[in-house]
């Protein structure tokens, strides 16, 4: 069961995400994410020819980030800490007319 939990979550976290929004010129664009891990550049691309097909697409900006993760917790019968690493991308982009 444990095992059929992990893969929908690496599933549903292998896509990027896309949400609509305005350029700087008033057109409509959209405000790509694909952040993390298990996410590459590549999916934010994959995802711009999703939603502009043949029309193909500019890219208005992008963006990247790398940082660290840390979590600590603690209660009366111990305590843990964990660490990691964050990985952070997004791109706005407009399709051709």
């Amino acid at each position: 069961m444990r095992w059929i939990a992990l893969v929908a979550c690496a599933a549903l976290s292998a896509c990027a995400s896309s949400s609509q929004t305005f350029g700087p010129d008033g057109e409509v664009a959209y405000n790509l994410n694909c952040s993390g891990l298990a996410r590459t550049w590549g999916m934010c691309l994959e995802k711009a020819g999703e939603i502009c097909q043949t029309r193909g697409y500019r890219i208005i900006s992008s963006s990247a980030d790398t940082g660290a993760l840390m979590t600590a917790a603690a209660n009366p019968s111990g305590g843990f800490a964990s660490g990691g690493t964050t990985i952070s991308r997004s791109m706005v982009i407009a399709c051709k007319q």
